[in-house]
């Protein structure tokens, strides 16, 4: 098979992670083209990284590739790129040429919906959401979870292991076939809301800490040995005080809640209703109170500590 060429859409915190290990490891040929809404990040991007060409419309992008990866931070931010791409007269019709891999966080409907209307073109599509954190994205230690037509993920999968991803997660592996693109977008929902909540326990578990008398040092201490990683690292920016400073949020309150309000509304088609998220998204409302939407996920920390009398800040 003749390596592809390649485009990448959007340079959000996981998108320049991923697309600095496809420029430096992927198997495309000629440059990665790299296209964002705001050009000046994308040509800062660009200029530390090899084999790496901007471009300033979404008609280059896509004319100009055979796969075009898309990490947005929104359902509202993939459905603009996929009706601006759809109803540019400058696209030729027919994108039989074309696979579409979408790595961005949303509802399961959405990338259903996404990918009806790109197949509808001929193009194939893939939803391909990933699990980690930025510097595992900069690392290429990611969790992949692509799904959808087999012939859409082959092409796709030379970009996975090795490349931005440390797994992949093939929901369609062992099925004999395709599968629904959305069940991709549910496990990524729900994995992210198992994450939020623990994280919303760990804040708990630090302000009692504190507040019982015990003191954080024990632990965090007891974290770095039985938990050592995201949960250790939460804790370290907790208790460190990175969550009432920072500027740029690692995983923004905006979107946490926006993939807490999907997987909630997941379960409720199913009957469930999911208590612990309505905990956690009490948090992050105080956080969006507190830090507008420079909070942190991490910054529930500070919620717990106001709800206990204490200042949102530790410093």
């Amino acid at each position: 098979m003749t390596a592809p060429r390649v485009a990448w859409i959007g340079l959000g915190n996981i998108g320049r992670g991923m697309s600095q290990n496809i420029s430096k490891k992927g198997p495309q040929t000629g440059p990665l083209l790299l296209y964002n809404r705001t050009t000046a990040r994308a040509t800062a991007h660009a200029s530390n990284l090899p084999n790496t060409k901007v471009v300033t419309t979404l008609a280059e992008a896509v004319t100009q590739s055979d796969v075009i990866f898309t990490c947005v931070g929104d359902d509202a931010a993939l459905n603009s790129i996929v009706t601006a791409i759809l109803s540019d007269p400058s696209i030729p019709q027919d994108l039989s040429d074309k696979t579409f891999v979408d790595c961005s966080t949303v509802h399961p409907d959405t990338s259903r919906h996404t990918e009806t209307a790109f197949n509808a073109r001929g193009a194939g599509f893939v939803a391909c959401p990933v699990f980690g954190a930025p510097n595992m994205a900069d690392a290429g230690l990611l969790i992949v979870v692509p799904a959808g037509k087999r012939a859409a993920i082959e092409k796709a999968r030379p970009f996975f292991d090795g490349v931005v991803a440390k797994k992949t997660i093939d929901l369609s592996a062992g099925k004999g076939g395709d599968v629904d693109v959305g069940r991709a977008s549910t496990l990524k929902v729900l994995g992210n809301t198992v994450i939020l909540n623990t994280v919303g326990v760990l804040a708990e578990a630090l302000v009692a800490a504190e507040a019982s008398g015990l003191g954080v040092e024990p632990l965090r201490e007891w974290l770095g040995i039985f938990a050592p990683g995201p949960l250790s690292s939460y804790a370290e920016r907790m208790v460190g005080g990175d969550y009432c400073t920072r500027e740029e949020p690692l995983f923004a309150v905006d979107l946490a809640r926006k993939d807490l309000g999907h997987a909630y509304g997941i379960a409720k088609e199913g009957g469930l209703r999911m208590k612990n998220v309505e905990v956690m998204d009490g948090l992050l409302e105080v956080v969006k109170e507190e830090r507008g939407a420079k909070g942190d996920v991490a910054a529930v920390y500070g919620a717990v500590r106001k709800g206990a009398g204490m200042e949102f800040g530790n410093q």
